[in-house]
């Protein structure tokens, strides 16, 4: 689409003799714990080769700007397949723009430096959205403009000619009659003028079967089939697979060639900018096998599809997401998530076999990842490195630095499998890189945790040492009920266990739900007892329960000493920030 404001939106023992000052230590192997259920996992299967690495669902409708907008150090980190473009000399002024931007033959040359194709679209020569048609002679007289601009321009990375754009919705059939002719008409147009370069189409705003049926049988009739098929995923990620196999079959029902499938926009408006959000559409484009798809243009010019918190802007959360996307290089490989909705991703295996690489979001709460067939991949042995990192999300025009790192430990290999648990936030974006070895880091040590939002720091009530005493947060004073030492339990994980009573932080019957109060208790082996501990970037943790993957807060953010520590799903409040002080 082009404009928005015209058409529809679619823990181990005690460790008492911990350093206190050291927080980078190598963590000890520990066994693997009771993953997240089957319903919250991720699972990627290492050894089976899905497709190589072409990043297909990088790039963007009108991602580029000009030929240096946005900056190239920002583009090429990306590696992105292909972005949809102005008609050369196009007067179209999508979203309010002030005036034209994007030409798909001034951006051309920075798509080329970071690898990428450009496809144009033509009718963006006019200046309206929907498009006010004139007359077949005026139409006919901006193809041919057009084709002649392309072939005299020299570039080498024009993939193709998108000959309208929504012709469900855009075109004026009373008017220049039904669009199947209108296209055959202009078709033959552009491949009497320009016979090197594909033809894209029929570019409906969305999967139609009954309109994509008629117009493949009114195309093979008048030999005017596209070379590449494309349409629109706007709405959500959840019937990308289904609307590709329904084409395969219409495609092979009528004889037609396998042709590749361009998603030209994808994503609705609520969408794109969010990491979380955006990984489900990688990882389905990458599994239905679509040839390239592009984030749609909501917004303005040159943002890379709302990667940018504006035109030539900083990257945003989502930049992040796409940069590990960008990073990926070999093959993709197979990735089965646990249902249509939640967490789903992406994953591939280096050319050298020594690096596996998950990119994944959607997830709320206890989440995991297993990956298998890792004994399959002969650079791996008994244990690996995982570096588990993620990129927040604080809106399509917040900038995010980059990424940051939850946990880097060492993980055994059981079976050639290992399950990594992540507490998820669904906006939010993960990555796992898992190679053979490397430089473990441990937050063990002896602290006090402080809440951010009330300055006050973790006790038990009436700072009593019995099981089944409440956690509250209290006035920081020499008590050592308000030490708590930080014991590295494998996976990434840590036990919080008070100084005074050597009992372990967990929650109220192992409670799942908002409000599961925090207490001390034995160490009895629950999964309540095991913790994450997510840095903010800011020099803060935020501190998930493995059980529930909720976060340690406090009730109603009260600021007052004696309040209860509850657990509570991750709403941006301050009082699920805290501070730990070596102790």
């Amino acid at each position: 689409m082009n404009t928005i404001q015209s058409r529809p939106r679619r823990a181990l023992g005690l460790l008492g003799a911990l350093s206190l000052t050291t927080v980078t230590a190598a963590v000890a192997l520990a066994p693997a714990h009771a993953a997240p259920s089957a319903s919250t996992t991720l699972v990627v299967t290492a050894n089976q080769t899905l497709r190589p690495v072409t990043h297909v669902a990088s790039g963007g409708l009108y991602g580029l700007d000009t030929a240096t907008v946005p900056a190239d150090s920002l583009v090429e980190p990306l590696k992105p397949n292909t972005f949809v473009q102005m008609a050369p000399g196009g007067s179209q002024l999508p979203n309010g723009e002030p005036a034209p931007g994007g030409d798909a033959l001034v951006v051309a040359s920075e798509a080329a430096k970071a690898g990428a194709k450009v496809v144009v679209r033509m009718p963006d020569w006019y200046p309206n959205f929907p498009y006010k048609w004139v007359s077949w002679s005026d139409w006919l007289s901006a193809v041919d403009k057009q084709t002649a601009s392309v072939k005299a321009s020299g570039a080498t990375n024009i993939a193709a000619y998108e000959l309208w754009n929504e012709p469900d919705w855009t075109w004026n059939t009373s008017a220049a009659g039904s669009f199947d002719a209108g296209w055959a008409r202009t078709f033959n147009e552009v491949r009497s003028k320009d016979p090197a370069h594909a033809i894209q189409g029929p570019s409906y705003s969305h999967w139609d079967r009954n309109a994509m049926s008629t117009f493949l049988n009114d195309a093979k009739a008048s030999n005017t089939v596209p070379d590449i098929i494309s349409w629109h995923e706007l709405g959500s990620d959840q019937n990308i697979a289904a609307d590709v196999a329904a084409y395969r079959s219409l495609e092979a029902g009528l004889g037609i060639s396998p042709r590749p499938i361009a998603i030209e926009e994808y994503a609705s408006t609520s969408e794109v900018g969010v990491p979380g959000a955006l990984a489900g559409y990688i990882a389905k484009f990458e599994r239905a096998g679509v040839h390239d798809a592009e984030l749609a243009f909501w917004n303005h010019y040159g943002t890379l599809g709302d990667l940018l918190t504006d035109t030539g802007g900083a990257p945003n959360g989502a930049y992040w997401l796409y940069k590990w996307y960008g990073d990926m290089s070999g093959h993709m490989v197979v990735t089965t998530p646990p249902a249509q909705t939640g967490i789903d991703g992406a994953a591939a295996v280096d050319s050298a076999g020594d690096q596996v690489s998950v990119l994944f979001g959607g997830g709320s709460g206890a989440s995991a990842v297993t990956v298998n067939g890792l004994n399959a991949l002969p650079a791996f042995g008994s244990t690996v490195n995982v570096k588990l990192e993620y990129t927040p999300s604080f809106g399509r025009t917040s900038a995010v630095s980059g990424p940051i790192t939850i946990s880097d430990t060492t993980y055994p290999v059981t079976g050639g499998s290992i399950t990594v648990p992540v507490a998820t936030n669904a906006a939010y974006g993960y990555h796992l890189v898992i190679t053979p070895t490397g430089s473990p880091t441990s937050l063990a040590g002896r602290y006090h945790i402080t809440n951010v939002n009330s300055g006050l720091t973790l006790d038990t009530s009436n700072s009593a040492t019995a099981q089944g005493t409440l956690a509250v947060q209290a006035t920081t004073s020499s008590s050592t009920t308000q030490n708590w030492t930080l014991t590295p339990a494998g996976s990434g994980l840590y036990k919080i266990v008070n100084q005074a009573s050597g009992l372990l932080l967990g929650i109220t019957n192992m409670s799942t739900s908002d409000g599961g109060t925090a207490l001390i208790w034995g160490d009895n082996g629950t999964a309540d007892h095991l913790w994450q501990l997510i840095p903010d970037g800011n020099g803060h943790y935020k501190i998930a329960n493995y059980n529930s993957g909720l976060l340690l807060g406090v009730n109603g953010m009260s600021k007052s000493s004696g309040a209860q520590v509850l657990q509570w799903d991750d709403n941006g409040t301050a009082d699920h920030l805290w501070t730990l002080t070596a102790h």
